[in-house]
């Protein structure tokens, strides 16, 4: 399928953070009520077509602080072998290279050195992920930042109302090709604008509660979550139907994702077609 193009309207709303009066949240409703999922293993074309079992795992994830460093390398200590397919490459020669003022994991055969290839008997996939997974812990505290936050996007803007008062803005929404910087134009798939990943059993806002929580705080995602909810059911009464899904009904470009619209109109062809 073809990815929807950038550029479409977009349903926003903002409220100041009941934690922190100081700053208000500028949220992403079309993005937070996707029907996005990750299809890693699943469908995944990868966004290097020379590494399709890789993902989005084909660059070596930029970390953004000291702590964020730390908290990988906590990691790194109790990954056994039977966990991490490149430990003895990791621990003899380095799992992070320095990148200007930054520094990243290493590139390894054409991806992070964090990933499993097919074949290792632990499966295909973040050795930080399935860590987690198998802790029972989620992987935002195993992972680098960039790689638990993608594809959600966090903005900072100081903005400064005409009474001469300012107030921090935090904008919360999807990480799309250009959010890679000008390089995100030439990956050769990517999952935010697909209607191949926009097949989600429930909204973004559900399935990412976590990572939302991580970064907006359990105070601002309650009020976050009910404007997700109210929003989906403004879309149902305006499109005579319930939340978004794959049920084939048109939806107003301007209150649901292109993608997901794309992805239910196509699962609502392929239903039509099936023959009794």
């Amino acid at each position: 399928m073809t990815e929807t193009p950038l550029e479409t309207p977009r349903a926003w709303a903002e409220f100041t953070d009941p934690a922190e009066p100081g700053q208000r949240l500028r949220v992403d409703l079309t993005w937070l009520t996707s029907r996005w999922r990750c299809i890693f293993g699943t469908g995944c074309p990868g966004i290097d077509a020379d590494e399709p079992d890789a993902g989005c795992c084909t660059l070596g994830a930029h970390f953004t602080d000291a702590d964020d460093v730390a908290r990988v390398a906590a990691v790194v200590e109790r990954l056994g072998p039977d966990e991490w397919e490149l430990r003895d490459a990791g621990l003899e020669e380095g799992w992070q290279v320095a990148d200007e003022d930054a520094s990243t994991t290493r590139v390894v055969d054409g991806a992070c050195i964090f990933l499993n290839r097919p074949g290792f008997p632990a499966g295909t996939g973040c050795a930080l992920h399935q860590h987690a997974v198998a802790e029972g812990v989620e992987p935002l505290t195993t992972k680098p930042d960039v790689c638990w936050q993608l594809p959600v996007r966090r903005l900072y803007r100081d903005v400064e109302v005409p009474d001469g008062t300012t107030y921090l803005e935090v904008t919360l929404t999807e990480y799309d090709r250009r959010a890679w910087g000008p390089g995100g134009h030439d990956l050769d798939w990517y999952c935010t604008g697909s209607p191949l990943a926009h097949t989600g059993g429930v909204p973004v806002y559900v399935s990412l509660r976590a990572e939302l929580v991580e970064l907006a705080g359990e105070q601002a995602y309650a009020v976050l979550a009910r404007l997700c909810e109210e929003h989906l059911l403004a879309v149902g009464a305006v499109v005579g139907a319930g939340p978004p899904g794959p049920d084939g009904r048109l939806r107003l470009p301007l209150l649901v994702h292109p993608a997901t619209a794309v992805a239910a109109a196509s699962a609502q062809d392929c239903r039509s077609c099936r023959i009794p």
